[in-house]
């Protein structure tokens, strides 16, 4: 059987929310409209469920190959459709380091093995992620690379941060930038502020972020270049990237659940769950992330997603991992704190997870319309549940949500037609 007939979902176009049924036929959505009828379809009841264009992750860890034990492609690619997530792109920094065709190779390969979601390797700017000699970009791309960074390990040489962009460029790519200048963070562990004193832990000001930024943002303008930002945290930064935009610089940037649900008040209980890079900033942060959603200045949402095994976060503070398990609590938090919070409508929140990501990245999908791709995610934004991440499908349990309570429970998610997840299975 290869439809599938979504009866009576609320769906999340782009011109609206609207009451329809959607029939899916290999591969692709068919038609949209009132009382369609497929006799040889299998048919999801989807009253009471909103219909979503598939999820697209563009900034992800999943690990493989070299940390198995935090996370591999098959474990990773289960959790995204646990969460909604029909695409992601994984992070090179792994080993070895993604950064030629035949580790590129691999993990597409073992991501169609896997059969889940669609998973796209992002390859290293440079060789080792050393920041010294670039890669080869053009027989990563040709390998099914989607973009290229040196994710938590940004080149700090300018010189060959432009010769990356130019380059990628030159292949009708884009260059993420995880913007952090280290010299500055020093070994802090959290933000520089009121809750670092009171912890005793050493703090990493907002210059150290915001500095790079400015930097990317100078040299997208300088070179009439395109550029990414990765997971901004900061009012400072997000203000940067606001008025880089008035003026026409071709920047964009993300940012994640954390950095707009959670501030630095919660390192003070010294659960290493919160430790993340960037850190958690202060509530001027977190308004300013928000309105920098609402008013198009961050265009996606991301989760990061950073999965570590359990003895690498249950240790002393500034001995512990950074990063959070996200991709399986990304959309639930979204929900709560965007849509039900009145910061976004549904459409700017398919748009901030789905839309914007595949449009910056060149990816088919993220958009629920006639001939596009039958990647799809329906949810019960009426459930309400407590996260636990007991529950957790990812091998990464690592997360400060255990036990909040978020709106917003996955029920399907259909990649290319086909049901990956059903929650009642």
């Amino acid at each position: 059987m290869n439809a599938i007939l979504i009866k009576g979902g609320t769906a999340v176009l782009p011109e609206g929310v609207v009451l329809c049924d959607l029939l899916l036929k290999d591969g692709k959505i068919v038609r949209i409209g009132s009382a369609l009828s497929a006799p040889d379809a299998q048919v999801i009841d989807a009253r009471g469920l909103h219909v979503f264009p598939g999820l697209i992750d563009m900034h992800v860890h999943l690990r493989e190959p070299g940390y198995e034990y935090k996370e591999d492609i098959a474990s990773g690619s289960a959790a995204a459709v646990h969460g909604g997530f029909t695409q992601v792109c994984c992070m090179p920094n792994t080993d070895p380091v993604c950064d030629n065709a035949a580790v590129v190779s691999y993990i597409v390969n073992r991501g169609r093995e896997v059969g889940l979601c669609k998973v796209h390797p992002v390859g290293a700017m440079t060789v080792g992620e050393k920041g010294e000699r670039l890669s080869e970009m053009g027989k990563m791309k040709d390998a099914g690379a989607v973009a290229f960074s040196d994710d938590g390990r940004p080149v700090a040489d300018s010189r060959i941060l432009r010769l990356a962009m130019e380059y990628a460029s030159g292949f009708g790519m884009l260059t993420l930038s995880h913007c952090e200048d280290k010299n500055l963070v020093d070994g802090g562990v959290v933000n520089e502020g009121y809750n670092s004193t009171l912890a005793g832990l050493k703090g990493i000001p907002r210059a150290a972020e915001e500095i790079d930024v400015a930097r990317v943002i100078l040299l997208a303008e300088t070179l009439g270049l395109r550029a990414h930002i990765c997971h901004v945290s900061t009012r400072g930064a997000v203000q940067l990237l606001r008025e880089a935009k008035r003026r026409g610089v071709r920047v964009t940037a993300e940012t994640c659940p954390h950095y707009f649900t959670l501030t630095d008040d919660a390192v003070t209980g010294f659960d290493a769950n919160t430790k993340v890079n960037p850190p958690l900033r202060e509530a001027a942060d977190v308004a300013a992330i928000k309105e920098g959603l609402a008013d198009g200045t961050l265009d996606c949402i991301v989760t990061d997603h950073a999965p570590h095994h359990a003895d690498e976060k249950n240790v002393e503070y500034n001995l512990a991992a950074f990063g959070i398990s996200g991709i399986e609590t990304s959309f639930a938090l979204s929900y709560t704190a965007l849509v039900r919070g009145g910061v976004l409508t549904l459409e700017q929140l398919a748009e901030k997870m789905s839309t914007a990501p595949a449009r910056i990245l060149g990816l088919e999908g993220g958009v629920l319309r006639e001939g596009a791709a039958a990647d799809i995610m329906l949810a019960d934004l009426a459930a309400a549940w407590r996260i636990d991440p007991k529950q957790f499908v990812s091998k990464g349990k690592n997360t400060p949500f255990a036990g909040t309570q978020v709106y917003g429970e996955v029920k399907y998610t259909i990649v290319d037609g086909v049901i990956k997840f059903a929650a009642e299975k």
